[in-house]
């Protein structure tokens, strides 16, 4: 059955943010299984308010106001009615609210996917819990269906964790893990503008994929300078891909450690190209260090490619790595047990390293690939959509009913007016 779906997220393509990145792959894959897809996202400089993007309608709405990553959109009141399924992409300050009170006033069947819990600081962090409160928690409760990129994650988030325990939330958690474009990241041998790169040549490569800007302070990549400044590492660089307003900073930091001649920092790499650089790395590290990382896209990323990965054991990142299978897992924000996973897996023989690479594929394949992540959305929605009462059919042409119905009051009129003349005559 087609379906008429929104999506709504405070990201979307061309922002290859993670929240956006799996919001623009749900999509997709809906719209492959002939859904009427919309996505509602923040207008963003320089894109159009509406276009189509591979069977997508994609709506841009300008927010009332902007206060830092929380555009506030007041006009998804009156733009969200009349779906079979609203998707809501949280966390989404500023846009969860209309659809709270859409869902409240029971106009929409809803389902939700927590992304992250948001960690913030001073009075940002203030705001943020008090719209939990307020909002994300109830409108969960709420929801017709609340999905998580693993259960692991759902249990220990500081949002969702209280409501999952009180059996808060209908049907309980339900995991939904982000995925891979499987075709565009596969094995294979980077360019030669990256393998004949005289930086990397003779070099082991350790690679760190990320934004680097204040909102993402949690990814951990000073961590990763200090492990790879006190590591016993020769002949091994890093490769920082991303940009952000902490660029700079760790720039700085690098060179201040005394590994500035080491890192290399390739700034913003399109989605395109991405694949490369996991092929010219010998293992990828996602060193977060907070709750705000639940899953940790550019691991599956790398798997895919066949490249091993180091993570930190959070809730969440450390369902995605086989510990000792596929990569490693170091204690979170713990420099020195990072270094210790660098020296462990990078002394591995090249071979034994590879296979770790190819079991990694192998999982993604079975796992993580979209098209499996689309069969489950599908059937989500399906469940939803059965639950809900469906409007009673008409019978009869609407011009009929209004024909009857005068003629059904024509009718009372006149027993009114009878029994009225009879009791006349009886006084």
């Amino acid at each position: 059955m087609m379906m008429k779906i929104a999506h709504v997220t405070a990201t979307f393509w061309p922002q290859r943010t993670g929240t956006g990145n799996v919001a623009y792959h749900n999509a997709l894959e809906l719209a492959r299984r002939k859904h009427d897809l919309h996505v509602f996202a923040p207008r963003i400089p320089s894109t159009p308010a509406s276009e189509g993007v591979e069977g997508v309608q994609v709506h841009r709405l300008w927010p009332l106001v902007r206060y830092g990553n929380a555009p506030v959109l007041p006009v998804l009141f009156g733009r969200l009615r009349g779906f079979d399924i609203v998707h809501l992409h949280l966390p989404f300050y500023g846009g969860a609210e209309p659809v709270a009170l859409l869902r409240w006033l029971k106009k929409i069947p809803l389902v939700i996917t927590h992304h992250q819990d948001v960690q913030l600081k001073g009075v940002s962090a203030l705001v943020s819990r008090t719209l939990d409160a307020l909002v994300n928690r109830p409108l969960m409760a709420r929801a017709d269906r609340v999905c998580f990129t693993s259960l692991d994650y759902a249990h220990a988030s500081q949002l969702a964790g209280p409501l999952i325990a009180q059996g808060r939330i209908r049907y309980g958690p339900v995991e939904l893990p982000n995925g891979v474009d499987t075709r565009r990241f596969e094995p294979g041998q980077p360019t030669d503008h990256l393998a004949n790169d005289p930086r990397f040549a003779g070099q082991r490569v350790v690679l760190f994929v990320g934004v680097l800007d204040r909102a993402h302070y949690f990814k951990g990549v000073d961590v990763l300078l200090h492990a790879l400044a006190t590591a016993n590492l020769p002949h091994t660089v890093l490769l920082v891909v991303g940009k952000g307003d902490r660029l700079a900073t760790y720039q700085q930091q690098a060179c201040d450690l005394g590994i500035g001649e080491r890192v290399h920092f390739a700034g913003f790499v399109p989605d395109e190209e991405l694949a490369d650089y996991y092929r010219l790395a010998d293992v990828t590290v996602l060193p977060s260090t907070t709750a705000g990382e639940a899953f940790g896209l550019v691991l599956v990323e790398s798997l895919a490619c066949g490249t091993p990965v180091i993570a930190s054991g959070l809730p969440g990142v450390r369902t995605v790595v086989a510990d000792g299978q596929d990569g490693l897992l170091a204690q979170p924000g713990n420099a020195e047990e990072l270094a210790t996973r660098l020296q462990t897996l990078l002394s591995l023989p090249q071979e034994q390293r590879r296979a770790m690479g190819q079991a990694g594929r192998r999982k993604v394949e079975a796992t993580y690939a979209w098209p499996h992540i689309g069969d489950r959305l599908q059937a989500i929605y399906d469940a939803v959509v059965a639950e809900r009462p469906h409007p009673r059919k008409r019978i009869e042409p609407a011009t009929n009913h209004a024909v009857s119905a005068l003629s059904v009051a024509g009718d009372v009129a006149r027993q009114v007016s009878q029994k009225a003349s009879a009791r006349k005559e009886e006084r």
